[in-house]
């Protein structure tokens, strides 16, 4: 492998993972279109969806380890949240990405447009205002939360991802948790999903080791410094930002999807 190669890789990781730590996603919802349609630009060898879906698992679940250990002060942690999703998503992921080697290029792809452009869809909703609400008196619906988190699990398994990009618009807009909880019980709940993901993708020989590889050391770079950045910037400015980026991301690829 060539330098170009490795700075390109390195470059995608960095920018995903960071944006994972600030926002609170695992960060494959940036790096999956990435990692599919940037490499060729520069006269790389382009990835296959399953290439991609596998490199992003690994990834996932390094990136989102810095970002918890970084959150593991000041309370923003539920552990009973992280435990009714955490368990729920893992089952699905490892369900998705064991099954996804079942699935063609274009089923990938297919499932991923549909995660965007549902969390596109719910940033969009109102969001009530539970900011201000105290951490220890955080409530909400164990069932709907471990519900959503199976189905995430599955769809997100397969693509690769640890769902969190669905994650965080469901905890804020069903289960209206506050945006610093949120970001901050998602990394966890995402590092619970990469598992289920990760296990399955190499399992079924879907990772690439050595672009996977350079990701992670990426991804343990980068995502502390988002998560130290993302504590900084107000919560309503975050979740314009992901809803920006979820957008974007999901009208790409149902572009490149329909034509």
């Amino acid at each position: 492998m060539d330098i170009d190669f490795i700075v390109v890789i390195f470059v995608i990781g960095f920018v995903g993972s960071f944006l994972s730590g600030m926002l609170g996603i695992g960060g494959s919802i940036i790096k999956y279109p990435m990692l599919l349609y940037i490499p060729p630009l520069f006269g790389l060898a382009a990835f296959t969806a399953h290439e991609v879906s596998g490199i992003s698992a690994v990834q996932v679940f390094f990136a989102t380890i810095g970002g918890v250990w970084a959150y593991r002060k000041g309370g923003y942690l539920n552990k009973r949240l992280i435990m009714y999703m955490g368990v729920s998503i893992l089952i699905g992921s490892f369900i998705g990405g064991y099954g996804s080697k079942l699935l063609p290029e274009a089923g990938i792809n297919m499932v991923y447009g549909i995660l965007a452009l549902s969390a596109a869809g719910m940033m969009l909703l109102p969001k009530n205002q539970v900011d201000d609400t105290p951490l220890d008196q955080v409530k909400f619906h164990p069932w709907i939360a471990a519900i959503s988190a199976l189905i995430v699990g599955v769809g997100a398994g397969i693509v690769g991802a640890a769902g969190a990009f669905l994650l965080v618009p469901i905890m804020l807009v069903v289960l209206k948790i506050p945006t610093r909880m949120t970001i901050a019980s998602s990394l966890a709940i995402t590092f619970i999903s990469s598992i289920g993901a990760t296990v399955g993708k190499i399992t079924t020989g879907q990772v690439e080791y050595y672009p996977a590889l350079i990701m992670v050391v990426a991804s343990l770079l980068a995502s502390p410094l988002g998560v130290m950045t993302g504590k900084k910037v107000n919560t309503k400015v975050l979740q314009v930002i992901l809803a920006v980026l979820i957008s974007v991301t999901a009208i790409q690829i149902w572009i490149n999807i329909l034509l």
